[in-house]
């Protein structure tokens, strides 16, 4: 994939389409840039969690959890799913695997 490049004769609603574009960019980055939101990301990669599990293998209190959750669910990168007292968390889509994989095979992946 090639990236887009820069001219001086680009229309203005091109211009501004990546300005918005940068701006999502962006916020992804910020919301994933916290080393819990990392961590959390990398767990529900693997399928959808509770709160308690998501605790258990964060070794962390649950208000810190459910925090850095509430972040990734402002920036849409987790869905809620409620059953009975316990609440469930999945990725929204494919964008934080993506980006992870890109992570993992940069900083984790030491073939």
């Amino acid at each position: 994939m090639a990236l887009p490049k820069f001219s001086t004769d680009m229309a203005d609603d091109e211009l501004d389409k990546m300005v918005d574009n940068a701006t999502t960019a962006s916020n992804f980055l910020k919301a994933i840039s916290h080393e819990g939101r990392l961590m959390i990301l990398c767990h529900l990669v693997s399928g959808e969690k509770s709160v308690t599990e998501l605790e258990e293998l964060l070794a962390a209190r649950q208000a810190a959890v459910s925090q850095q959750l509430s972040r990734l669910r402002l920036e849409g990168l987790v869905i809620p799913r409620r059953e009975g007292k316990a609440i469930y968390y999945r990725l929204a889509d494919e964008r934080p695997r993506r980006i992870l994989e890109v992570v993992y095979d940069l900083f984790c992946n030491n073939d």
